[in-house]
């Protein structure tokens, strides 16, 4: 089976942006619409992640999930203001297959318990947001990127883990919009720790970039957003979303 491609959607105040290292953010289109057209193109996967709602204190918009949710002929995530599993129940309940829980995890991992088995792991998807200083170990950030997190990634890892999570999805901030590639030794360093899916994130600019994080990091698949939105050195928008990408990349 060929790793799954999946175009990551960011949400804000009911819109579509795409973010540069999780800053300087730049509309893209109608979810809805840009939904649709993934469908079309017969996209793997959809991860939807709401990057305002936890940081500004609130949960999901369940209306606005729903309404993705029911436009959505592939498996969808969500992601953003999760902080109970009241929240998941009514995420799952909107039409979604999985949860992304990402700072919720770093207190009570009650959340991602109960979702685990009620719903089984493959439904709980653990987020983790990095950064790596000039020196030093990676750092871990929640929020959005903007509180950093006392907590060493192999700790975190298998913390989560052991709470639940069926599968890890792994950001790196600083390559975030970069389109330069995936940070491969973040990618190495999460698979060597655990034998849980690992879903591969920021910095994909083409496909050759996929196939590494899979062939060079050992994700098992990868998830991209400005590779999937925009087109051209320019970067206009577009919606598209390359086929057979791991045979492309080959």
């Amino acid at each position: 089976m060929l790793p799954r491609v999946i175009p990551c959607l960011l949400l804000r105040d009911r819109g579509l942006v795409k973010t540069v290292k999780f800053k300087s953010d730049v509309y893209v289109g109608d979810p809805v619409n840009a939904v649709r057209i993934f469908n079309d193109k017969e996209a793997d996967e959809l991860i939807l992640l709401d990057i305002d709602a936890t940081r500004e204190g609130r949960g999901p918009d369940f209306e606005l999930i729903a309404e993705i949710a029911g436009e959505c002929f592939m498996p969808v995530a969500y992601g953003g203001g999760i902080k109970s599993f009241s929240d998941v129940q009514r995420v799952i309940r909107s039409g979604i297959e999985k949860v992304v829980i990402n700072s919720a995890a770093y207190g009570d991992l009650d959340v991602i318990r109960e979702a685990s088995a009620t719903y089984g792991a493959q439904a709980v998807v653990a987020g983790i947001d990095v950064r790596k200083p000039l020196l030093g170990a990676y750092k871990l950030y929640s929020h959005s990127g903007h509180s950093e997190e006392k907590v060493k990634l192999t700790a975190h890892i298998e913390r989560i883990v052991a709470a639940g999570a069926g599968e890890i999805f792994i950001n790196s901030i600083d390559r975030d919009g970069m389109m330069g590639g995936y940070d491969i030794d973040l990618i190495r360093q999460v698979c060597a720790v655990t034998n849980t899916p690992v879903i591969a994130c920021g910095g994909a600019g083409n496909v050759a970039h996929l196939a590494e994080a899979v062939e060079k990091g050992g994700a098992s698949a990868v998830a991209a957003g400005s590779l999937f939105v925009f087109h051209g050195r320019h970067k206009a928008v577009l919606i598209n979303y390359p086929k057979d990408a791991f045979d492309h990349a080959a």
